[in-house]
């Protein structure tokens, strides 16, 4: 499909899945963007692999989740061998049950997650425009003009309120903002490999990670039988040949797992570097930069695609707002210093991290060699460690407590305002099924949830201030005391006779919590802390 000069609210530069989620959240809120890519279009090669388990809450809260589940597997473990032999095994098994409906790790490739944003765009009428590029932007008072390139090779000028940049590592939206993109690249040439091996050993549920004093490789199960993506570092000696192919480092990789690997049938073979860089700022000038435009880092942990579509799902839903007149502008400051910290801090573990598993230093080599298997094995013995672990990796920890639009009024410890509203199942008095907090998060727009006793006439009295006030913006749910919704309440510290209020935002992060049932407080934090219109 070609584009033509056009007026456009939202324009999204990049369709790889931060882009494509950034597209999506904005449809269920009202918006239909432009989305362009410089790609001939969707691509099978793809370096993502793991979609953690706040990646699956979203993917739910869409309505897309048994898709994902059913096209992927769910990694049981993860094994570190040492000169091929195995020195400390981790199960996956349930390690979140109770935290999350997602209580694993599942394998489910970036180009499957691109495919299934793309239907649900076609599905709402919103086309991707491919062969599309970003030449140059230019800005005149509310209005930005984004000069375009396209597959026709003629030029196309889009004027647009908003521009999105999610076009990579080398976002040409970045660099037209003239904003720094601060870090280093790791010295060492890396390769990815999408195979088909016969060497059941393996496992095909497994993570099998590979170190030696050669070096290192990753073994990691795709849902397809017998099928693995590998990475590995480029052998000594080989990191200027880029005619470099599977069969070059096959030797490498024999001795460093110290076992025979017989590949069947070779997908995808690619050679890079990896970086950790971010940029200085997230947000300038009614342009906003997420997914790897923003941030790249090591593939450890799998976190980069999943920390990237967590972008476009805190921003989508503020911006979504302001296009609609619903809420300030002011709103939108919000997502560079909510999402800021996370890439941060996500920047300096992984790059700890990857450090420790390339570093060559004798005392390092011993460390891996001998402390570091009892030392994970150790870890993973304790229930509230694999806990821990299990809660950063899977993103589910992540909170925004510090944010402009978090409001706790509480004396509550455990839960406040600014965290992930917490996965606990509900009982449903009243239809005698079972549910949970976040199936009543399924609808765009905020959730007020009143907890405690409450008269029958105050909870008409809110139901008709939301209806006259909010009708658009405020889903409403009652939870009454109950002996089979006990945790519940204990989770949110609330005592017997008290009532007690909480707001959700639209990205499934309380923003609002009060002791107590006051339309009032609620109101002017509704007004002039999210600034709703």
């Amino acid at each position: 499909m070609t584009l033509t000069e056009t007026d456009a609210q939202v324009l999204i530069v990049g369709a790889g899945p931060s882009g494509l989620m950034m597209a999506a959240q904005l449809l269920r809120n009202g918006v239909i963007p432009i989305i362009i890519d410089s790609k001939q279009g969707p691509t099978d090669q793809s370096k993502a692999l793991a979609v953690q388990a706040r990646s699956l809450e979203i993917y739910r809260q869409m309505g897309l989740i048994d898709r994902i589940l059913e096209g992927g597997k769910h990694a049981e473990g993860i094994s570190l061998n040492e000169d091929g032999k195995t020195v400390a095994s981790l199960s996956f098994n349930n390690v979140g049950e109770g935290q999350t409906a997602f209580p694993f790790v599942h394998l489910y490739q970036q180009s499957k997650n691109e495919r299934l944003l793309l239907d649900f765009l076609t599905l709402n009428c919103c086309p991707v425009y491919w062969q599309t590029t970003l030449t140059s932007i230019k800005k005149n008072g509310q209005k930005t003009y984004a000069k375009l390139q396209t597959a026709k090779s003629s030029n196309v000028t889009i004027t647009c309120d908003w521009i999105i940049g999610a076009d990579g590592a080398h976002s040409i939206v970045r660099k037209q903002l003239n904003i720094p993109f601060s870090g280093d690249t790791y010295p060492h040439e890396f390769y990815l490999a999408d195979v088909e091996l016969n060497n059941p050993e393996l496992g095909d549920k497994t993570v099998q990670l590979f170190m030696a004093k050669s070096g290192f490789a990753g073994f990691f199960p795709l849902p397809e039988p017998n099928r693995y993506r590998i990475i590995g570092k480029i052998p000594d000696g080989m990191e200027k040949n880029e005619n470099l192919t599977i069969d070059d480092v096959l030797p490498a990789l024999n001795i460093i797992t110290n076992r025979n690997i017989n590949i069947i049938q070779n997908h995808w073979f690619t050679i890079y570097r990896l970086h950790h860089r971010m940029a200085d700022k997230f947000a300038e000038q009614r342009c906003f930069l997420i997914g790897d435009a923003a941030h790249i880092h090591s593939p450890v942990g799998g976190q980069g695609m999943n920390t990237g579509l967590q972008d476009a799902y805190n921003l989508a839903w503020k911006l979504a707002g302001v296009v609609n007149k619903q809420f300030g502008e002011k709103i939108l400051d919000t997502y560079p210093t909510e999402r800021m910290p996370v890439a941060k801090e996500l920047l300096n573990t992984t790059d700890r991290v990857f450090n420790l598993i390339l570093s060559r230093n004798w005392i390092t080599g011993l460390f891996k060699k001998w402390a570091l298997p009892g030392l994970l094995k150790w870890v993973w013995s304790k229930e509230n460690l694999r806990e821990l672990f299990f809660k950063r990796l899977s993103q589910i920890n992540i909170s925004y407590r510090d944010s402009a639009i978090s409001l706790h009024l509480s004396q509550a410890t455990q839960i406040k305002a600014g965290d992930r509203l917490p996965y606990l199942k509900v009982f449903d008095e009243k239809k005698q099924t079972e549910t949970d907090l976040h199936e009543w998060c399924s609808k765009p727009g905020f959730v007020l949830i009143v907890f405690g006793k409450v008269d029958e006439a105050d909870l008409f009295a809110l139901a008709r201030w939301i209806t006259l006030n909010y009708p658009a913006m405020l889903n409403f749910f009652y939870l009454p005391p109950s002996a089979k919704n006990q945790h519940i309440f204990d989770a949110f510290e609330i005592k017997e006779g008290q009532g007690k209020s909480v707001i959700i935002r639209p990205d499934m992060h309380i923003g609002f919590i009060n002791d107590k049932v006051d339309m009032g407080v609620m109101d002017n934090y509704l007004r002039n802390i999210v600034s709703l219109i």
